[in-house]
């Protein structure tokens, strides 16, 4: 059994890890910083050429957690710095063309305020407005993937009825709820309970297309959406929970994504299976926390060291690489990450795991 204060020791290693190979200012603009999306950096790397603006919205919400872990004010001037770096690099202001990325950031910059209290309030209000165009009737409803396309899916939903759940107005809430039911309607496969990927839809708003692939990335932002809204969405938290431990774990850690932006999916489903072990009224809620704390501890077992500290893969249940491609990008440190602070966060709830 792990012992006491032992998973908020690895998140800290983890995240001076992460900060030493990765951080660095945006074109020696005083007071910014983003992270270089691969390590060791090469000049595009270091001079921010390729941006990953969602990417950066995960790397603000772990310095945050770790914030709530360790409060330092160093820390808070680091999301100060991080906040004003996206904007920066961002160049055309808070917003890009996937509602995806703009829903993560929008719910890192309400936790910035929440948690740390550094606000932009204009920054979420155009997010939100941006959030709420999003919303047609094309294949019952749901927020496009991104502006002028085709596609619907649940990674653009669920963090976007995470937001809106958040925001806490009777219209958002109601626009929460929204997006959950035509998820619900539209994209769960019957037979697992699982989330499928997303839906194409024809000009005049019939389905051309579902594509149902099963990532732990939908299955996360649909958990933390219903973990958020309550009441009657509970059962369905709970449905969301079973149908991952049975088809997207294995001895309760989670299967892996690969790199790139794949490198995230584990540690957001993480993250929100941490929230439901917290919050949700259910039995379920003790098999999320065992999940976490397997597929945290088996991000630890399996790291690889270098100079800087450990070296996480992509793929949790397998020794990570130091040669390896995943293994060089930051979506994959912050993917680790992520899955310890989750962890940190359940053992400061004194939540222990059941030994199933």
């Amino acid at each position: 059994m792990t012992t006491p204060k032992l998973l908020s020791a690895r998140a800290g290693v983890a995240e001076r890890a992460v900060e030493s190979r990765h951080l660095r200012r945006v074109w020696g603009v005083p007071g910014t910083v983003l992270g270089a999306v691969a390590w060791p950096p090469d000049w595009p790397g270091r001079a921010h050429v390729r941006f990953s603006y969602w990417w950066q919205a995960h790397l603000l919400d772990c310095v945050l957690d770790a914030q709530l872990r360790s409060p330092k004010d160093a820390r808070v001037a680091l999301v100060r710095r991080l906040v004003r770096g996206i904007r920066v690099r961002n160049l055309t202001g808070w917003t890009n063309d996937y509602y995806d990325d703009v829903a993560w950031l929008g719910l890192a910059l309400l936790r910035a305020e929440r948690e740390v209290g550094i606000a932009r309030p204009k920054a979420v209000a155009t997010i939100a407005d941006r959030l709420r165009e999003g919303w047609t009737d094309h294949g019952g409803g749901g927020i496009w993937w991104r502006r002028d396309d085709d596609f619907k899916n649940v990674p653009a939903n669920g963090p976007a009825a995470i937001f809106f759940a958040r925001l806490g107005t009777r219209a958002d809430l109601g626009r929460a709820r929204s997006i959950v039911d035509w998820v619900e309607d539209a994209l769960v496969d019957p037979d697992t309970g699982l989330a499928w990927d997303g839906l194409h839809v024809h000009p005049d708003g019939t389905v051309r297309e579902v594509e149902k692939n099963f990532y732990t990335y939908c299955q996360g932002v649909l958990l933390g959406a219903c973990v958020e809204l309550g009441g009657r969405y509970q059962d369905k938290a709970a449905r969301i929970i079973d149908a991952v431990d049975k088809h997207l774990a294995v001895d309760g850690v989670l299967r892996g994504h690969g790199g790139g932006d794949g490198g995230l999916f584990g540690g957001i489903l993480t993250r929100y299976l941490a929230q439901a072990a917290l919050r949700l009224d259910r039995p379920q809620a003790a098999r999320a926390a065992d999940i976490v704390f397997s597929s945290a501890n088996a991000v630890w077992a399996n790291r690889t060291a270098v100079v800087s500290g450990p070296l996480f893969g992509p793929d949790w249940s397998r020794p990570a690489d130091k040669d390896g491609g995943g293994e060089r990008d930051l979506s994959v440190q912050l993917g680790g990450w992520m899955a310890l602070e989750a962890a940190a966060l359940l053992e400061r709830g004194d939540v222990v795991p059941s030994h199933r």
